[in-house]
C-alpha cells in the first residue's frame, strides 16, 4: 500500500489530468509519468493510469453528443476497429518484457509530447480547410478509414498518450473538416480503445488498485470542477504546462534508464 503522500501525489496528478483533458487533452502525460516517478513499474503505471483516467472520458462523450449525432453514420463503425485495436495493443503491452517497455518509455513520452506540441497547428489547418465537413472523402472510403483507425487504436491500447492527436490527423486524411465533429468522434473512439484496454488490464491483474480509486475520483472531479479554472488560465498556458512536463519527464527518464 502506498503511503498518504504518494496517494495524494497520484490523486493530484489525476486531478490535473482530468482538468487538462477537459480543456486541451494530453492529461496522460501528467498521470503516467507521475506513477513512474512514484515507483510503479512502467507497465503497471501505464495500465493503472489508463484504468484510473478512463471514467473521466465519459463526460467528453456527453458534452459532444450533439456533434456526434451530426457525423456520417458510417464513421461510427470505426468503434469496431477501435475495440479490436485497443485489445490488440493492450495484449501487446501485456506480452512486452518489463525491461523492454522500460527502455521504450522515454521514447514513447517524447513521441507523445511532440504530437501534443503540433496539435494546435494541426487543428488550425483543419479549421482553415473549406471542404464539406462531416463526411468521408470519396477517394478514402470506409476500408481506408478502418485501416487507419485500427493502427491508431493499437497504439492507443499499448500506450495511450498522444492517441487523440493521431486520431484527429487520421480523420483529417479521411476528409473531415469540422473540428467539433472530429473531437466528438475522437472522444468516442478513445472511449472504446481505453475501455477495452482497461478491461484487459484489469482481467490480467496489471493494475495497482491502491492508486486507481483515488485517482479515478480525482480525475472526475478535475474534469468537472477544475475545467473552469483551467479555462480562465487559458488553453495556451495549460498546453505549455503539459509540453514542459512531457519534455522534462522524457529527459529525466532518458537519464534514468540510459545514463
Amino acid at each position: 500500500m502506498p503511503d498518504l503522500l504518494h496517494t495524494l501525489a497520484a490523486a493530484g496528478a489525476a486531478f490535473l489530468a482530468g482538468a487538462i483533458n477537459s480543456v486541451a487533452g494530453g492529461g496522460t502525460l501528467i498521470s503516467f509519468p507521475t506513477l513512474v516517478w512514484l515507483g510503479l513499474p512502467p507497465i503497471t503505471a501505464n495500465a493503472t493510469s489508463t484504468v484510473a483516467i478512463w471514467p473521466g472520458s465519459l463526460g467528453s462523450i456527453w458534452g459532444f453528443r450533439k456533434e456526434l449525432g451530426q457525423t456520417d453514420p458510417r464513421l461510427r463503425l470505426l468503434c469496431i476497429t477501435s475495440l479490436l485495436g485497443g485489445g490488440v495493443g493492450a495484449l501487446l503491452l501485456r506480452s512486452t518484457p518489463p525491461a523492454t517497455f522500460q527502455h521504450l518509455v522515454p521514447f514513447l513520452i517524447l513521441f507523445a509530447t511532440v504530437l501534443f506540441t503540433v496539435q494546435a497547428p494541426i487543428q488550425k489547418r483543419l479549421r482553415a480547410r473549406t471542404q464539406s465537413p462531416g463526411a468521408v472523402q470519396e477517394h478514402a472510403g470506409l476500408p481506408v478509414a478502418m485501416a487507419l483507425n485500427l493502427f491508431v487504436a493499437v497504439y492507443g491500447g499499448y500506450f495511450g498518450a498522444g492517441m487523440s492527436i493521431m486520431m484527429l490527423s487520421a480523420l483529417s486524411i479521411l476528409g473531415l473538416t469540422d473540428i467539433l465533429q472530429m473531437n466528438a468522434l475522437t472522444s468516442l473512439f478513445a472511449l472504446c480503445v481505453n475501455g477495452v484496454a482497461a478491461g484487459i488490464f484489469i482481467g490480467t491483474h496489471m493494475v495497482d488498485w491502491s492508486y486507481v480509486l483515488p485517482m479515478a475520483v480525482a480525475a472526475v472531479i478535475g474534469g468537472y470542477g477544475a475545467a473552469g479554472l483551467a479555462r480562465r488560465i487559458g488553453k495556451v498556458a495549460v498546453r505549455r504546462f503539459v509540453i514542459i512536463v512531457g519534455f522534462a519527464m522524457s529527459a529525466i527518464l532518458f537519464v534514468r534508464y540510459f545514463v
